[in-house]
């Protein structure tokens, strides 16, 4: 029986280790990577065109923080929007060094989580993108409070109502053991006398505030924006 010579055998057979790296790979890349590249260059555009001033506030997250008229809401406040739809807390994490470190705050208000749930992750996994924003923000701007939103109770999403719950339960914990976090919690204000989420606070998608959700979530926040 004639055999294959040992340099075609080598061959395969680093070939087949190849493959499966690169598969190996492909499952470890941080989500959306490439789809969120677009709006990231365009804030580092923005940033570079208008350098930030040290000390704001940054505003991060999905399109609840996107769709957010801050001036609005805090006329007198020195924020920033890097709000982009449908991101998860890890791709926050992920960007954290192009869209945050660059304005050097004393402050950075986050919402995420909402669309986590949606795509199946668990309250644990949400947590585990939680601390690994915390703790870059812990270790390269180590002055940085951070404010988390709690996840909201919303009409569209109301079947995820125990996991977003549970999510906040153990978000908040973690919070309360570290001075240089906070924890706004958005959902009793949002429910209504019937125990479901207030439908004047929401677009008609059911989703998104409206200027009177927004006007919720700013009473709530307000007291810990202060310097």
């Amino acid at each position: 029986m004639s055999l294959l010579p040992r340099s075609i055998v080598t061959s395969a057979v680093l070939l087949g280790l190849s493959l499966c790296l690169s598969r190996v790979e492909a499952q470890e890349a941080p989500r959306g990577t490439s789809r969120w590249e677009e709006a990231i260059q365009k804030f580092e555009q923005q940033d570079a065109e208008q350098p930030p001033q040290p000390g704001g506030v940054v505003f991060v997250g999905s399109s609840s923080i996107r769709l957010w008229d801050l001036k609005a809401n805090f006329p007198d406040l020195n924020a920033i929007n890097r709000g982009f739809g449908g991101s998860q807390l890890g791709d926050l994490a992920h960007f954290a060094e192009r869209i945050l470190l660059a304005h050097r705050p004393r402050l950075v208000v986050v919402y995420a989580g909402d669309n986590d749930l949606a795509a199946g992750k668990t309250p644990e996994q949400v947590l585990a993108d939680y601390e690994r924003l915390a703790a870059f923000l812990h270790e390269r701007l180590p002055e940085t409070r951070m404010v988390y939103i709690g996840v909201k109770p919303s009409l569209a999403r109301w079947k995820l109502i125990e996991q977003v719950r549970q999510t906040n339960q153990m978000i908040a914990q973690r919070a309360s053991q570290d001075e240089r976090l906070a924890f706004v919690d958005i959902d009793a204000p949002m429910i209504g006398p019937d125990g479901l989420p207030r439908k004047k606070l929401f677009r008609d998608d059911g989703l998104h505030l409206n200027d009177e959700g927004y006007a919720v979530w700013a009473e709530q926040l307000r007291s810990h924006l202060e310097p």
